[in-house]
């Protein structure tokens, strides 16, 4: 199976010089493409293909007076940066109402990748504490032993994120057979606000969000982007560019939702893992309309930072390697309203009722549990893995 592994790289100043104009250029095609397929649009003419702007650039653009510079880089960073672009458009065209029309790249936003595909032995070759990526070399790697020695590499990308630079590697790995425990036959899990998430074998994963550690992070970031703010408004009283102090100012910024992202990413992994690692037969959740949810101002912050969809997605790859299977339950599933013991079900059950309490035979749990407990019970459900 394909798994990839990403760490943090400790380039040279050449490396990090050759690393920041490869993906400067990636955002220029990237950006260029969009805009040269919005003219063929307005002027009628069907819209370019990535291969056949990729020819002009190589035979047309890039021979054009002062820009040189496009073909200093590694030729497949480049290509694969305007395929990208067409498939931001294919995406579109496929689902225009969910998915919107592609936006150009801002260097400041730094979702702009170096792709790296192997084309020699020696590309890619991993060491214990060192890696050779193609048109750089040998890179540092900050973890030493987190990325498998003796595993087939397919491809890599270089990103920078918040001045910190990182290096992620596709490998082939073996699957992993792991044997069910006949105790735990499956479990539900039932994610919510007040606790992250609670199992039907009564583990409580609590809400990192409430925490002292995450909370004065979160009181240190808006304290920063105050200061931004009050610079920028500084600089429009006076006019000119931005000056040197805000450039500093942003990359702390950067820095502290850098930080927060990492917290709350590990956490959810470290959740997803805890689940796996109790070895059922299957884990069944429920499919929540986060897109829905978000929409109530006064939830929408907390619901954002819970990263509902992204443990849905980590649970599934986790579930997929071991082999466990992960069943969706429709998101219009009372789960919250029904008696686990009886059965009964609640024609209203508010949220600020904490207890379940059933009125047809008297059994009384917790909210969460009584959720969990319904989910793993669910006789409709869709099998992801």
């Amino acid at each position: 199976m394909l798994k990839a592994y990403k760490v943090e790289i400790y380039p040279t100043k050449e490396q990090k010089i050759k690393i920041n104009k490869t993906i400067g250029v990636c955002r220029y095609l990237y950006n260029l493409y969009i805009a040269k397929n919005k003219e063929e649009y307005s002027s009628g003419n069907k819209f370019m293909s990535g291969y056949d702007f990729d020819k002009w650039v190589n035979n047309v653009h890039s021979k054009e007076p002062g820009k040189e510079w496009i073909k200093e880089v590694s030729s497949k960073s480049r290509k694969q940066s305007v395929m990208n672009g067409e498939k931001a458009f294919k995406n579109f065209f496929k689902d225009p109402k969910n998915i919107g029309f592609p936006n150009f790249k801002k260097k400041r936003n730094q979702n702009v990748k170096m792709y790296l595909p192997k084309n020699n032995a020696a590309d890619f070759k991993m060491e214990r504490h060192k890696i050779n990526v193609p048109t750089l070399g040998y890179v540092r790697l900050k973890e030493f032993g987190y990325i498998p020695l003796n595993c087939i590499v397919k491809s890599g990308t270089i990103s920078i994120k918040a001045n910190r630079y990182y290096a992620s590697v596709l490998m082939e790995v073996p699957e992993v057979n792991m044997s069910h425990n006949n105790n735990n036959r499956g479990i539900g899990v039932d994610v919510g606000l007040k606790e992250f998430a609670v199992a039907s074998n009564g583990k409580v994963f609590k809400n990192i969000n409430k925490t002292v550690k995450v909370r004065k992070l979160e009181k240190r970031l808006k304290q920063s982007q105050r200061k931004l703010s009050r610079k920028y408004e500084f600089k429009k009283k006076r006019g000119g560019t931005a000056t040197k102090n805000i450039t500093k100012q942003v990359l702390r910024v950067q820095k502290l939702h850098c930080r927060l992202s990492n917290i709350r990413s590990e956490y959810v992994s470290i959740v997803a893992d805890n689940l796996v690692k109790t070895k059922p037969e299957f884990i069944t959740i429920e499919d929540l309309n986060v897109r829905g949810m978000m929409k109530n101002r006064h939830l929408s912050k907390a619901i954002s930072h819970q990263n509902f969809y992204k443990f849905r997605i980590i649970l599934e790859s986790k579930c997929k390697k071991y082999g466990i299977e992960l069943r969706i339950v429709n998101r219009f599933y009372a789960s919250s309203r029904i008696c686990s013991n009886c059965g009964h079900k609640k024609d209203s059950f508010s949220l600020s009722e904490r207890t379940y309490i059933c009125d047809k035979c008297g059994f009384e749990i917790d909210r969460d549990l009584n959720a969990s407990v319904n989910l793993a019970n669910a006789k409709e459900y869709t099998i992801i893995t």
